[in-house]
C-alpha cells in the first residue's frame, strides 16, 4: 500500500489544476459563508437562523470544486490513458483505488479544516454585529464544535463519494454530472414535492440534505434525522460508490 500511496500522491501533486482546486475549497466556503452572514441578523425577540449553517453555508458551494477535484484525479487518467500504465505497475487495482481515496480525502480533510476554521471565525464576528448571542457561536460549544468537525468530515465524503463515481464512469462531464445532481437534484424535487411523507423520506436519502444535518444546532427534535445519522447517510452513498467503482474497476478494466 505505501507503493500504492506514493504513486497516487505523486501524480496527483504533479496533477496542473490541483493547487489551484484546493486554493477555490477554501476561498470560496469563507467568501460564501461571510457573504451569507452578512445579509441576516438577529431581532431582539429572538433569531430564526441557525448561526451554525449561516457561518459553514460556502460549505454548499465547495463541495462542487471538491467534486471536480476527486473527479478529475480519476477521469484525468481515462482520458490520457496513463490508466494502462498505472494498472499495468499496480495490477492490485482495489489497491490503486484505496490509495487514490485515501490520499483525496486526506487533502480534503486539510483544505476543508482551514476553510472551515476561517469561516467560522470570520461569520462569528460578522453575526455578532449583526445581534446573535455570543454564547451560540462559540467554536468550543459543543453545537458549534460538532457542527465545524461535521462539515471537514462532510467534505471528506464528498471526495469519497466523487471517487467512487469517476471510477465508474470514467468521463469527467458525465461523472461531475451525476454527482452534482445527485447532491443538488434531492433538494430540489422537496421543494417540487407537496406530500409531507414524501418530503420527509427524499430528505432522509438525500445525500446532501442528511449530510448537511451535521450543521444543525438548533431545532434539532425537527430534523427528519439526527445529526450524525444524516451524515451516515452521506457515508453510505460514499461506501457504495466506492464499492461499486472499486467492482467495475475489477471487472471491466481487468
Amino acid at each position: 500500500m505505501r507503493e500504492h500511496l506514493h504513486a497516487e500522491w505523486t501524480k496527483l501533486r504533479t496533477l496542473a489544476g490541483t493547487g489551484r482546486l484546493l486554493l477555490a475549497i477554501v476561498v470560496l466556503t469563507v467568501a460564501v459563508s461571510i457573504a451569507a452572514s452578512a445579509v441576516v441578523s438577529c431581532a431582539s425577540q429572538g433569531c430564526g437562523y441557525d448561526p451554525a449553517k449561516i457561518g459553514l453555508f460556502g460549505v454548499q458551494v465547495s463541495q462542487a470544486v471538491v467534486a471536480v477535484l476527486a473527479v478529475l484525479a480519476i477521469t484525468g487518467e481515462y482520458g490520457t490513458g496513463m490508466i494502462r500504465l498505472t494498472l499495468t505497475a499496480m495490477p492490485r487495482r482495489t489497491g490503486v483505488l484505496a490509495a487514490k481515496a485515501i490520499i483525496l480525502a486526506g487533502l480534503t480533510l486539510i483544505a476543508g479544516s482551514v476553510a472551515v476554521l476561517a469561516s467560522a471565525l470570520a461569520a462569528r464576528r460578522i453575526l455578532l454585529d449583526n445581534g446573535f448571542p455570543a454564547d451560540v457561536l462559540l467554536l468550543t460549544s459543543g453545537p458549534m464544535l460538532r457542527a465545524a468537525v461535521g462539515s471537514v468530515l462532510y467534505l471528506a465524503l464528498i471526495a469519497l463519494f466523487s471517487v467512487g463515481v469517476a471510477t465508474a464512469v470514467r468521463d469527467s462531464a458525465t461523472a461531475i454530472g451525476v454527482v452534482l445532481g445527485l447532491l443538488y437534484l434531492f433538494p430540489a424535487l422537496i421543494l417540487m414535492i407537496a406530500d409531507d411523507d414524501w418530503q420527509r423520506l427524499l430528505w432522509q436519502i438525500s445525500p446532501m440534505n442528511a449530510g448537511l444535518a451535521i450543521q444543525a444546532t438548533t431545532d434539532l427534535a425537527g430534523l427528519p434525522l439526527s445529526p450524525w445519522a444524516g451524515l451516515g447517510v452521506l457515508a453510505a452513498w460514499a461506501t457504495a460508490a466506492l464499492l461499486a467503482g472499486g467492482l467495475l474497476l475489477r471487472m471491466r478494466d481487468a
